[in-house]
């Protein structure tokens, strides 16, 4: 071993595997970063004085004589206003060409805040999707995923979220995205003119999956410094967990580590829970709020990285493509927000809530309706009022292309309900129906 400039440095490796190499030193911390050869790596695991670093870029050429330099820090990123715009790698370099941002470091994956300095949630975040707005209603400090199937549009449903949503900074973390996802989402914020309000950092499929791990802790750093410092609205999208996971298990099962289910580390709840458990509502006005894709495979909710998702968050949103409508939904009955009943009639109109409830109750009516159908049953006039009233509700409400305010979307629902149905059939109050209702 020698040291230089306060750096450690060693040359002799113990164990090499796909992505971690093992050896003996002293006074190494967890997450510290060191070179390995010429490539970055970061401690995973520490026992004694037996550290086991994870190689970024793979070890593939690396001797066991390799210099390993410690340098004596985790990860870290600059923080100022000049991330703004900006387009980031897992490690925090200008992906855009533009120059690195100047500001104070700050190391990333730090603590959530102290839940005493936390205040309720109670800010709704309008993004102009019914599905979310109307039904899910979006509050700041929350921490929702979207499930979804790969093939779902995912993508673009998190860009026009970033676009529509009413907060002062989007933070986007890219992990595993195509370069047509990379550049769609360039494209999308820079046509909008919206990058002054928007910073990503992205890790594309050609980069090494590890990096991956980097993101969310880049993009939450940002976050906190924007929600905290600056007293400012925050939202953060993560797409895609699920990758975010196979990185995890990568380098789980790299470290000879006995996996847990579905292949997954079995410190996944614990490794999710640091990530969503920085949604935070501040008492000064500042706010991060989490919305995160997690892609299902073969729509099985009961995977390990969907079903820990779901003890951690307040809900989720769940697309789907709809038949009758032909377009992509978030689905009434699977989708949820805990937190929707904290801005419901209090922030928004004191239809709201009546009029959500309705609106799902008659499509479950329909889908009933559809159901006998399929099995050859006599429709009723009810029956086929309530199939066409789906076909109105999903092409009119529900469809994530369509953008409306949450008032036009409560009065688009009141005209729907007018046109196939009475007012007794919809079970609204009186006094809402007296003031609201649109037809016969």
């Amino acid at each position: 071993m020698a040291t230089k400039a306060f750096q450690k440095i060693y040359t002799q490796l113990e164990a090499i595997t796909k992505a971690t190499v093992t050896l003996r030193a002293k006074g190494i911390s967890n997450d510290e970063l060191a070179v390995v050869d010429g490539k970055l790596a970061q401690v995973v695991k520490t026992k004694g004085d037996l550290v086991t670093l994870q190689v970024f870029s793979g070890t593939e050429g690396i001797p066991t004589d390799a210099q390993v330099t410690f340098l004596g820090a985790p990860p870290t990123l600059k923080v100022s206003d000049e991330l703004a715009g900006r387009f980031f790698d897992a490690y925090g370099k200008p992906l855009d060409g533009g120059p690195e941002p100047q500001g104070r470091e700050v190391q990333i994956g730090g603590p959530s805040v102290n839940p005493y300095k936390r205040k309720q949630p109670s800010q709704i975040i309008p993004t102009g999707i019914a599905g979310i707005d109307l039904n899910n209603t979006l509050v700041s400090g929350q921490k929702i995923p979207f499930f979804a199937d790969p093939d779902q549009p995912y993508n673009n449903v998190m860009a026009q979220v970033a676009l529509r949503a009413d907060v002062d900074k989007i933070i986007l973390g890219g992990m595993g995205l195509t370069n047509d996802d990379y550049l769609y989402f360039k494209h999308e914020f820079e046509a909008a003119g919206a990058l002054e309000k928007i910073i990503c950092f992205v890790n594309t499929t050609e980069q090494p999956p590890v990096e991956r791990l980097l993101i969310p802790d880049m993009a939450l750093s940002a976050a906190e410094y924007f929600a905290v410092e600056k007293n400012e609205k925050v939202l953060v999208l993560l797409t895609d967990m699920t990758l975010y996971a196979d990185a995890l298990s990568i380098v789980s099962n790299r470290m000879d580590q006995i996996p847990s289910k579905d292949s997954m580390p079995g410190s996944l709840y614990s490794d999710l829970a640091k990530i969503y458990e920085k949604a935070v509502q501040l008492p000064d006005g500042g706010s991060i709020t989490i919305i995160a894709v997690t892609t299902l495979n073969d729509g099985d909710i009961t995977h390990a990285v969907p079903d820990n998702t779901g003890y951690i968050t307040e809900g989720q949103l769940y697309l789907r493509a709809d038949a009758d409508s032909g377009k992509v939904i978030i689905d009434p009955f699977r989708s949820l927000s805990r937190l929707k009943q904290l801005v419901q009639g209090k922030q928004t109109r004191k239809d709201h809530s009546q009029v959500m409830n309705a609106s799902v109750r008659l499509y479950s009516d329909a889908q009933n309706a559809k159901t006998k159908l399929e099995n050859g049953f006599d429709l009723s006039d009810y029956d086929l009022r309530c199939l066409e009233y789906a076909k109105a509700y999903a092409t009119r409400i529900l469809a994530i292309d369509v953008n409306l305010t949450l008032d036009q979307m409560l009065d688009t629902a009141w005209e729907i309900f007018g046109t196939y149905f009475t007012k007794a059939e919809t079970g609204i109050k009186q006094e809402f129906t007296d003031q609201y209702w649109v037809g016969k």
